[in-house]
């Protein structure tokens, strides 16, 4: 039997290079981790969350490789128009979004040592 290759569709991430989702953008799909939003872009500067999971969960870190003070958002829907100054006076350095319900334990511990569970990929 042949191996069947299942694309996931969601969540949808769409990242934009101005703030109030102008200039470029990239569409991401799928549960992921992007450790440097300084390298996509040249730094994005607004974003906007899709799923069709109510337990969806975007979470946003104020340092790269998701570490530092973090905020998370969580639902189908979450559309963020600036990034600057989003978590406590700080800007978005890594985020993570996935359809998952990420718990604060878990969300601690990527935190903790800089590792998303299995399954995501990492930009």
């Amino acid at each position: 039997m042949k191996p069947v290759q299942a694309s996931q569709t969601y969540p949808r991430l769409t990242v934009y290079s101005e703030e109030r989702y102008g200039g470029a953008s990239r569409i991401y799909r799928g549960n992921l981790g992007i450790r440097d939003t300084d390298r996509i872009l040249d730094g994005f500067e607004s974003l906007r969350f899709f799923s069709t999971s109510s337990t969806a969960t975007l979470v946003v870190f104020s340092e790269t490789r998701f570490r530092g003070n973090y905020r998370v958002y969580r639902g189908s829907v979450r559309n963020l128009p600036d990034l600057d100054d989003l978590i406590g006076g700080e800007d978005v350095e890594s985020l993570i979004s996935t359809n998952q319900s990420l718990t604060d334990a878990q969300i601690r511990e990527i935190r903790r040592t800089g590792s998303l569970p299995a399954g995501y990929r990492l930009l």
